[in-house]
Order: structure tokens, then sequence, then C-alpha cells
């Protein structure tokens, strides 16, 4: 996963950067480590940005009422 990537997820999730570490547990400075390349994003990260992205998806589907057209 690239930094731009990451970007385009949170953006997807309506999340900031302190949301994710807040949700996962990171601490506030890792991903500007990996935004300078110091440190490579984990393999888990994607794997966990499109498990969120598919919740997302599925409960706008599925849970949120469709808004009624006037």
């Amino acid at each position: 996963m690239t930094v731009e990537e990451l970007d385009t997820a949170l953006a997807a999730l309506e999340w900031k950067v302190s949301d994710f570490c807040r949700a996962t547990g990171l601490h506030r400075n890792t991903p500007s480590r990996w935004r300078n390349e110091a440190v490579p994003i984990p393999e888990w990260v994607p794997k966990h940005l499109s498990l969120l992205l598919e919740v997302k998806r599925l409960s706008a589907l599925y849970v949120v009422p469709p808004k009624i057209e006037e």
C-alpha cells in the first residue's frame, strides 16, 4: 500500500489519520513515519482498511435507510 492509497482509503471512510490511530492502537507518529518512508506500511493495514470500507458499504446498503426524494 502506498501513502496515497492510505490517504484515499481514509478519505473514503471520512476518517482522519488520528481516527485510524485511535481505532487501531497505533502511536500517532506511526503514519508520519510511513509517510516519510522511514518505515513501510505493514501488510495488515490495507487488509484492515478494506474490511472497514466493506463494512461501510454494507452499512449503507442494509442499515442506513434510503433517502426519500421529494
